[in-house]
C-alpha cells in the first residue's frame, strides 16, 4: 500500500511516516542509519519531501528523542503513579512496562543509550530521564511507607536491574521471566506477593502459569 502511494505524483508521505522510519532505523541499525537520504530510499520518496515536515536532520533527531522520552519515561512514571492497594501491586504495575513494548520499548531504550555513548547531548537526555524515572519509583515506595533512603535504594535496585537487562540484551523466554516475577517482587519490595496480586498481573499479560506447567506462583517463601 505504501509503495503504491509513493508512486503517486506529488506524494510526500507525512511527518509521522518519516518519524516512524527514523525510529525504526535507529532501533535496527543505530544513529548513523538515521540519514535523510537513507530514509528517503527506504520510504521510496524524494529527499526533498523530507523538508516539508522537518527543517533538517537535527529537528528529526529531536523528534525521535521526544518520542522516546514521551513513551518510555512518560509511561514508566504513569505506571509508578497508578492506583495500587499495596506496594506489591504498585511494583507489578511498573513490571507491566518490562513486559509490554507498547508501554516501554526496550529496543528503543537500548538504541538511545548506545546513541548517548557517542553524543554528549544525548547522554544528558538519558541522565535526565534516569533521574525522573528513579524519582518516580522513589515516590512510589514512599507512598507506601518507606523512608527516604530505603525508598531510594529499592527504587534504584528495581530500575537498574531492568536497565541491566536492556544494556546486556538479556534474552529470556516468557515462562522463565514470569517464573521469576514473584521473587523479584519480594526482593524489590520486601514483601511477598499474594496469589491475587500475581493473578491480576498474569491476567493483564495474558499468561496462565498452569498451562506452562509452572509451580504455583503465589507460593513464595
Amino acid at each position: 500500500m505504501m509503495t503504491q502511494s509513493a508512486n503517486d505524483s506529488g506524494w510526500r508521505g507525512s511527518k509521522e511516516l518519516w518519524l516512524d522510519a527514523a525510529f525504526d532505523s535507529l532501533i535496527d541499525s543505530g544513529i548513523e542509519a538515521v540519514r535523510i537520504q537513507t530514509l528517503a530510499q527506504k520510504l521510496r520518496l524524494s529527499r526533498t519531501s523530507f523538508y516539508w515536515f522537518f527543517q533538517d536532520r537535527e529537528e528529526l533527531l529531536a523528534a525521535v528523542l521526544e518520542r522516546w522520552r514521551s513513551k518510555n519515561t512518560g509511561n514508566l512514571v504513569r505506571q509508578a503513579q497508578a492506583y495500587a492497594e499495596n506496594i506489591v501491586e504498585a511494583a507489578l504495575n511498573v513490571f507491566d512496562c518490562w513486559h509490554d513494548a507498547a508501554l516501554f520499548d526496550s529496543r528503543c531504550e537500548y538504541a538511545v543509550r548506545a546513541w548517548a555513548l557517542r553524543s554528549p547531548e544525548v547522554a544528558v537526555e538519558v541522565a535526565e530521564a534516569d533521574a525522573v524515572r528513579i524519582e518516580a519509583l522513589k515516590a512510589m515506595f514512599r507512598r507506601f511507607g518507606h523512608d527516604e533512603m530505603p525508598a531510594d535504594v529499592r527504587a534504584r535496585t528495581l530500575y537498574l536491574t531492568q536497565i541491566g537487562y536492556i544494556s546486556m540484551r538479556t534474552e529470556e523466554g516468557e515462562a522463565q521471566r514470569m517464573l521469576r516475577v514473584p521473587d523479584y517482587v519480594r526482593i524489590f519490595t520486601g514483601e511477598c506477593p499474594q496469589a491475587r496480586d500475581l493473578d491480576r498481573f498474569f491476567a493483564r499479560r495474558g499468561y496462565d502459569p498452569r498451562q506452562q506447567g509452572a509451580a504455583d506462583p503465589g507460593m513464595v517463601q
